[in-house]
C-alpha cells in the first residue's frame, strides 16, 4: 500500500537523463571530427610546402642549387614523423573514438565515459 515514491516516478528523468547523455555524445563526436579535419589541414599545408620546395629546389640553376644546399635526409625524416606520421595516428585514433561514439548512440555498444 505504502510504496516508495522513487519507484513510481523515475521514467521521466532517467528519459531527460538519456537525451542529456546522447546530445553530450553528438557533441563530442562533432569536436572529435572538427580536430580531424585540422589535423588533415596541417599535414596537407606541409606536405605543399615541401612539394613548393622542393620544385624551387629543382628549378635553380646547378651553381646556386651547390652553394644553397639542402636539409640532409635525417632532417627531412624527423620533419616527416613530427608533421605526416605522429598527427596520422592521432587521426587513425578520433576516428576510431568516433566510430565508438557512434556505436554508443545506436545502441550497439553500452555507453560508459572514460573521460
Amino acid at each position: 500500500m505504502n510504496e516508495p515514491v522513487s519507484s513510481t516516478v523515475a521514467t521521466p528523468s532517467s528519459k531527460r537523463k538519456n537525451a542529456e547523455v546522447f546530445s553530450f555524445l553528438e557533441s563530442l563526436i562533432e569536436k572529435k571530427e572538427a580536430e580531424i579535419g585540422e589535423i588533415e589541414q596541417m599535414v596537407d599545408r606541409y606536405e605543399r610546402r615541401v612539394q613548393r620546395e622542393e620544385q624551387a629546389y629543382r628549378t635553380m640553376s646547378p651553381l646556386r642549387r651547390m652553394l644553397t644546399g639542402r636539409k640532409p635526409d635525417h632532417h627531412l625524416a624527423v620533419e616527416y614523423i613530427h608533421y605526416v606520421k605522429k598527427p596520422k595516428e592521432r587521426v587513425r585514433l578520433l576516428r576510431e573514438e568516433v566510430e565508438r561514439l557512434q556505436a554508443m548512440i545506436e545502441g550497439t555498444l553500452p555507453v560508459t565515459l572514460s573521460e
